[in-house]
Formats: C-alpha cells, sequence, structure tokens
C-alpha cells in the first residue's frame, strides 16, 4: 500500500506540474511577451541566435501540447497502478 500512495502522490504531482507548464508555454508562444519568452530570448541572443517571433512561438506551441500530453499520459498511467492489497473481491 506504501507503494501505491507513493505513485500516486507524485505521478500526480508530476501530471499537474506537466500541464501547468504546458499552459504556461502556450502562453509564452500566443502572447509573444512574458517572462518565460524573454528568459528564452536572452539566452538564445547569449549563443548568438536570434530565431525568428514565428519560429519561436511555433516552438513554444509544440513544447506546451506536448508537455500537456505528457502530463495527461503521466495521470493516466499513475491511476492505473493499484496495490495487491487492492485486488478484486470475489462474491
Amino acid at each position: 500500500m506504501r507503494l501505491y500512495k507513493t505513485v500516486t502522490v507524485f505521478s500526480t504531482l508530476i501530471a499537474v506540474f506537466a500541464v501547468v507548464f504546458g499552459f504556461l508555454l502556450l502562453d509564452a508562444a500566443a502572447l509573444g511577451t512574458g517572462l518565460l519568452r524573454q528568459l528564452v530570448r536572452s539566452i538564445l541572443s547569449a549563443l548568438s541566435l536570434s530565431p525568428t517571433d514565428s519560429l519561436l512561438s511555433a516552438a513554444f506551441a509544440v513544447a506546451g501540447l506536448l508537455s500537456i500530453a505528457t502530463g495527461a499520459a503521466v495521470y493516466v498511467l499513475g491511476t492505473r497502478f493499484t496495490a495487491e492489497e487492492m485486488g478484486e473481491e470475489s462474491a
């Protein structure tokens, strides 16, 4: 039962974090402003890279959707996990 609780807690935590982060990435893609976008732009400029705004928006959008899908997959797999004590009761 301890393993079940651990898996349930951490899979839910990871799933929520991934979904929220995915929406932050989508927000950065849609608005074109914000701290996350400025941070990535400053890191890229420090590396002497300057992608266009449309390329950066597309990258943020794809990363956001992938993050949301990953969060959903982790949550689904976490809910499928059961402990031995949770077996089917025979009538």
